[in-house]
């Protein structure tokens, strides 16, 4: 059964793949920089704001694969909810889901930012920033969806 489309499902839809795309593209520059191999100025303001630091830390990687990689997927597949599969009635609660899924391991990471490397990186609070608004988003949808049940 399709999930009842209103005008506000759409527009909130349209914002979660707008989210999704702008949090690709951040982890794709995120990832463009995890391999280089020069010093990059562009999140450079200090000792404490640093994204080499971070991005090419022992926690830039889990099992081998890089984190800014796993972003990128994660947000492809947000994105692919938010377009292609939004008028599937589960929709809603996957997307909750797996924001929240994101949004956990991307408070894992700026733990690891605070307490271990005590050093920030803009790209990741960046991306902080873009799955939280996606949770809040996809809260909104889900619980509009609960309610149409």
């Amino acid at each position: 059964m399709p999930f009842a489309m209103t005008s506000r499902a759409r527009i909130i839809f349209a914002l979660i793949a707008i989210c999704a795309a702008a949090g690709i593209t951040i982890s794709s520059i995120s990832l463009y920089h995890h391999y280089g191999s020069s010093k990059t100025t562009y999140c450079d303001f200090g000792e404490n704001f640093n994204c080499d630091i971070v991005n090419r830390s022992t926690y830039s990687t889990v099992f081998g694969m890089p984190v800014a990689l796993i972003g990128m997927v994660g947000y492809a597949g947000l994105l692919g909810l938010a377009t292609r599969y939004r008028r599937r009635t589960a929709t809603p609660m996957i997307l909750l889901t797996a924001s929240l899924a994101g949004l956990s391991f991307a408070l894992y990471l700026t733990y690891v930012e605070a307490f271990v490397l005590a050093t920030w990186c803009v790209l990741c609070l960046s991306s902080l920033v873009i799955i939280l608004l996606i949770t809040a988003l996809a809260s909104y949808l889900a619980a509009g969806s609960r309610l149409q049940a």
